[in-house]
């Protein structure tokens, strides 16, 4: 089943509808204990993600936000994944919302010179893990992080993907 969507650059005034996505998926189909207050940088995204070189991508259907990632440039040829989210209803392999939304961090972190992104999540999330690793993604220990690394307190699992091995 082929979905209509576009990936697109987001901008201040879709912040309410990505809050709204991603705080849905984690309180209500995830059971996180996590709220707004908890992620800042969701009401900051240009000067948290955009301004140190990263960049906050959203996929649009019908011009509701229907899925988004975040790329925070940390320096040094370092990447961090963040807020990953696909609505629910807009998930699967068959509609590629998830692929388009990582192809578009990895074609963007290479043009940045990015040799390495880690992200993180939580055990809970066994679909995201699975896909991570079937993107190239490999486990790391928490302790093998570079520090340069922002973590999340709820995260537990860790994950990279070098670039530079890649062609």
């Amino acid at each position: 089943m082929e979905t209509q969507f576009e990936i697109k650059t987001s901008t201040v005034a879709e912040t309410e509808q990505i809050i709204d996505l991603i705080l849905t998926i984690q309180q209500q189909e995830f059971n996180i204990p996590i709220t707004v207050a908890d992620q800042p940088d969701l009401e900051v995204i240009e000067e948290f993600y955009k301004v140190p070189g990263g960049e906050f991508w959203v996929a649009k259907h019908n011009d509701q936000v229907i899925g988004s990632i975040a790329l925070i440039n940390v320096g040094d040829g370092i990447g961090v994944i963040r807020k990953m989210f696909v609505h629910k209803d807009f998930r699967g392999k068959e509609r590629g919302v998830a692929q388009q939304l990582l192809d578009t961090l990895i074609t963007y972190a290479r043009e940045k010179g990015i040799k390495a992104i880690y992200l993180g999540t939580i055990l809970l999330l066994q679909a995201a893990i699975r896909f991570y690793e079937r993107n190239g993604f490999v486990p790391i220990e928490k302790t093998n992080l570079p520090a340069s690394i922002p973590l999340m307190k709820v995260d537990t699992h860790f994950f990279v993907l070098h670039l530079e091995n890649e062609q």
